[in-house]
């Protein structure tokens, strides 16, 4: 069975442009003069229009560019180009009649252009063509996609990047959702404070009204100036009522649609074994991302769940010979045991798996794991299988045979020299899903989401019922498992005898009891909800029905033997069609004018034709009239790779691997499973990261593997000593070019700003202030030895979210295993319900009109590491505690008889303070030089 979609993958990414680079369309003189986009988001169901109008300023003729990136969870379903009052449109048809009609294009000498969606996944939109002196041109692209609730929201991702000022400039986002918005927030990774002013929300019970539409003096990176900052992400995100817990019907011209997504359920215990790849092409930053990532995932483990890892190269280890219950001290045990992975040798993919599957086997067996409880495997692979058994379609029958249905298996990609077509299809036979994880800096917080994703199952065995005789074309109506913070979407048609209500049940099981939830509604009372235009498009339901049908019938296709994918793929075809939609079994060709005679192809590749052997191509002939392209990029998920290139030269030969470190068990010998390795093979031209993935004090030699002559660490070593890595040293002496760690202001009290700096050193992060009463938290992991913060992280209770800074990132967690998104410190503008963050200037800035305002920044001058301020302390709601809150309550000042110094008094502890003049961060990094702070210093040892 195809894994439920509820667990897929989200992204919109919108990417619109008049040529490749501000200097081109400057000298290209093609102008947008207006660029808008207009969605409509009904029940989750988005259908999104964006119009582009340009004109030719030279006076001869020039190139304009089109061009659109999407996510494989949207459909095109309608292009136009109008060009001299001429509309000139595409046509959807079957990928073979669209292929031949492009070549008829071609004879003729006509330009044409092919936007395929291959797979299932729409990678780039592009369309150019020629604008003759002072003639102007509309573009208008159509797409349509079903939202899928991730980690607890529906998120619409837009990237927006003109790469020059527009004269009108709009966003226009509408949402009707009729069970109740009760979240909504909103987010920018290029809004300032100007731009900030061009947004406006409104919402009431059901709907929200979004718009922004920037001016060309707010468009503007510096004033006077032509280049335009707008160059980032616009995000919404949102969530709806859930008080029925038999889920929410909707009802539209003869269609249905149900969402349920039951809340207040206890978590189901679940077993997992991670099976992690730490072959030679693993090494460096994949390796140390892994480690990171799979420490954090490992406590976020709950007590009653038990688990395993299983870590090969050429040779399969498991770390210990049964699944433990994750109590405190077995997964101290196990984070110790995967902070030291090392990387290298070859990929046993087929043994590693079967382990982990027998593993569940040895506990169902006896009878160790908890009734109810989910099964599965998560395996993390960044290549092919080159040692064992290599072949593929043999390691998905052992598996399949293995599993057997009763465990799930979900298959996660790291980079692009895996198989992603293999993992895919592993996955999806034995009830999992595949997902790749890209090579970028936040690679840790990508593997981190996916496993929160599937950490608390909810329930199992979901099985939707409806009266017979009642509905008809109905979507997949039995899941596996359901997922907290995912939703399960059934569609359908109403049948003719269906006058007055609808009824339904869903049955399902938890680890306690069997649910049985009913809900009936009235047929017009429903119709009438969807009767205001402002919101829906026609007949929005059953092309959200349509859409859905499709995408399940297309998974299907991919686990399915030869003639069943056929006729699955045929009743796809054949809604593709009916309904206009570029389905990865239809293709758009666009045709141009006559005299525009050259040719030009355009595709776009499924996730499996990202991986190293297969390449995206963009063949196109650049007519005469100064414009130059620039080296072609591929825009894929939102991070930007260069289409052509050889990659870089392999790591040092392949080892074994290690067979065994200390603390882990000998496997035991498994029917089946090679148990010496053959030959090891590089993985298909692997691009090896030369940067190692251990530190070098872990080498010294105290142990050797007599296979692999390498010489492993003692398990003394594997208890970190703090004394060589965290020296203390003495406080640096205060300059006038020196700035605090912290800088605490007072209510209407200037002349008592104090600046505090920590000294000594600690193991453990520092409680630096925390107020119950506001529900905020500040805490921060301070390193003697270079005198700095590793990190600072703002916890807030209301709403729930996490803030989290190192020196070079800041990293968002909505919730406990809520969605985490990673930034850089350059520019962000989010606001949810009681909270705003702003980064403008280096300054991340935190606050909400009733609450304390904390500022964070990153100096980079004259001092570099994470500096903090706090501002607006009336807010207060208590006496604050902490190393810094403590300066928030009764303070008393006495004078003393030295000048410029007073002695402070707080909690029965004196400090002497001493005025100084120090260099003050609160208005961003990016000021230099940094303006000074009078202030009144003091050291707080740890």
């Amino acid at each position: 069975m195809g894994a439920p979609a509820h667990i897929l993958p989200l992204s919109v990414l919108i990417f619109l442009l008049a040529s490749f680079g501000p200097l081109a369309a400057q000298q290209n003189d093609i102008d947008i003069y207006s660029l808008t986009l207009d969605s409509k988001v009904t029940s989750r169901f988005a259908h999104t229009v964006i119009t582009s109008r340009v004109v030719n300023k030279a006076e001869e003729a020039r190139e304009a560019v089109f061009q659109v990136e999407l996510p494989k969870s949207a459909f095109i379903t309608n292009f136009s180009m109008i060009i001299d009052g001429v509309t000139y449109p595409g046509e959807i048809k079957e990928k073979a009649a669209a292929q031949e009609r492009y070549s008829t294009a071609v004879a003729k000498g006509q330009s044409a252009g092919i936007i395929r969606a291959s797979g299932r996944n729409l990678e780039q939109f592009q369309v150019s063509v020629n604008v003759a002196p002072s003639a102007k041109i509309t573009f208008e692209l159509v797409y349509e996609e079903l939202l899928k609730r991730q980690l607890g929201k529906y998120e619409l991702i837009l990237k927006v990047r003109p790469q020059q000022l527009v004269k009108h400039l709009q966003i226009d986002i509408h949402i009707f959702e009729p069970q109740g918005i009760t979240s909504l927030e909103t987010e920018s990774t290029f809004m300032t404070k100007n731009l900030a002013d061009a947004l406006t929300t409104t919402q009431n019970e059901t709907k929200a009204h979004i718009v922004f539409k920037p001016t060309l003096a707010q468009q503007q990176k510096e004033p006077g100036k032509p280049d335009t900052i707008l160059d980032g992400n616009f995000i919404v995100r949102y969530d709806v009522d859930r008080t029925s817990a038999a889920g929410d019907i909707q009802i539209e011209n003869g269609y249905f649609v149900h969402h349920f997504a039951p809340a207040e359920l206890s978590t189901l215990p679940k077993n997992v074994v991670f099976v992690i790849d730490k072959s030679g092409s693993m090494s460096g930053k994949k390796m140390k991302q892994t480690r990171e990532a799979l420490v954090k995932i490992l406590g976020d483990l709950k007590p009653e769940d038990q688990f395993n890892l299983v870590i090969f190269d050429g040779f399969v280890t498991q770390w210990k010979p049964t699944l433990l219950q994750a109590l405190p001290e077995n997964v101290e045990e196990a984070k110790k045991f995967a902070s030291h992975i090392l990387a290298m040798g070859a990929t046993n993919i087929n043994d590693a798996v079967l382990m982990a599957v027998n593993m569940l086997d040895e506990s169902n067996r006896k009878e160790q794991l908890p009734a109810g409880s989910v099964s599965m495997v998560i395996l993390l692979t960044d290549g092919d299988p080159t040692e064992g058994e290599t072949d593929l379609q043999k390691i998905q029958e052992n598996v399949k045979a293995a599993i057997g249905g009763r465990y799930y298996l979900y298959c996660l990609g790291f980079g692009f020299d895996v198989n992603y077509a293999f993992l895919e299809k592993l996955a999806l036979e034995n009830g999992g899903v595949a997902r790749r994880i890209y090579e970028d800096s936040d690679a840790d917080l990508q593997l981190q989401d996916f496993y929160h994703e599937v950490a608390n199952p909810l329930l199992t065995t979901v099985k939707f019922q409806y009266p017979q005789n009642s509905v008809e074309l109905l979507t997949q109506d039995n899941f596996r498992v359901f997922f907290k913070g995912s939703e399960i979407v059934v569609a359908g048609k109403l049948q003719p005898e269906v006058q007055d209500s609808l009824s339904a049940q869903v049955e399902a099981q938890s680890h306690t009891q069997n649910f049985t939830f009913q809900t009936e509604v009235n047929v017009a009372d429903k119709e009438k909800v969807f009767q205001s235009p402002k919101y829906i498009f026609h007949n929005f339901m059953e092309r959200l029905w349509a859409y859905l049908t499709i995408q399940q019938l297309l998974e299907k296709a991919v686990s399915a033997s030869d003639d069943e994918q056929k006729n699955l793929e045929a009743r796809a075809l054949n809604l593709s069609l009916k309904f206009n939609f570029v389905t990865p079994l239809t293709s758009m060709v666009v045709t141009k004018p006559e005299d525009q005679d050259k040719a030009q192809v355009l595709s776009k590749p499924v996730e499996a034709d990202n991986d190293h052997s297969s390449s995206f191509s963009l063949l196109a002939r650049i007519p005469t009239g100064g414009f130059r392209q620039s080296s072609p990029m591929l825009y894929s998920q939102g991070f930007l790779v260069p289409i052509a290139g050889v990659p870089g030269p392999p790591g040092p030969p392949s080892f074994p691997g290690l067979l065994a470190l200390p603390g882990i068990a000998a496997p035991p010998p498994l029917p089946g499973i090679s148990r010496s390795p053959a030959k090891s093979f590089y993985k298909s031209v692997p691009s090896f990261d030369m940067q190692p993935d251990y530190d070098l004090a872990y080498l010294a030699p105290k142990a050797i593997d007599p296979r692999t002559s390498l010489l492993l660490p003692d398990s003394s070593h594997f208890q970190t000593n703090t004394e060589l890595y965290n020296v203390p040293v003495p406080s640096p002496t205060l300059s006038m070019e020196r700035s605090p760690h912290f800088i605490l202001l007072r209510n209407n009290h200037t002349e008592q700003t104090m600046c505090v700096n920590v000294k000594g050193f600690s193991q453990t992060p520092q409680s630096l202030f925390s107020d119950p009463g506001q529900g905020i938290k500040v805490t921060g992991k301070y390193e003697g030895s270079t005198d700095k913060f590793v990190w600072l992280q703002v916890s807030y209770k209301t709403p729930e979210v996490k803030v989290r800074v190192t020196q070079d990132s800041i990293v968002v967690t909505r919730g406990s295993g809520g969605k985490s998104s990673s930034y850089q410190w350059r520019s962000l503008y989010l606001v949810m319900p009681g909270l705003k963050m702003t980064l403008e200037n280096g300054l991340l800035l935190l606050s909400n009109p009733d609450k304390v305002t904390i500022g964070l920044v990153s100096l980079d001058h004259p001092t570099p590491g994470l500096r903090l301020f706090i501002n607006d302390p009336g807010h207060f709601a208590n006496q604050p505690s902490g190393v810094l809150g403590q300066f928030y309550q009764d303070l008393q000042w006495n004078p003393s008889t030295a000048e410029d110094t007073q002695e402070l008094s707080v909690r029965e502890k004196t400090y002497t303070v001493t005025r100084k003049s120090l260099l003050d961060f609160q208005g961003g990094r990016d000021t230099i030089p940094l303006p000074k702070l009078s202030c009144w210093y003091l050291e707080e040892p740890l």
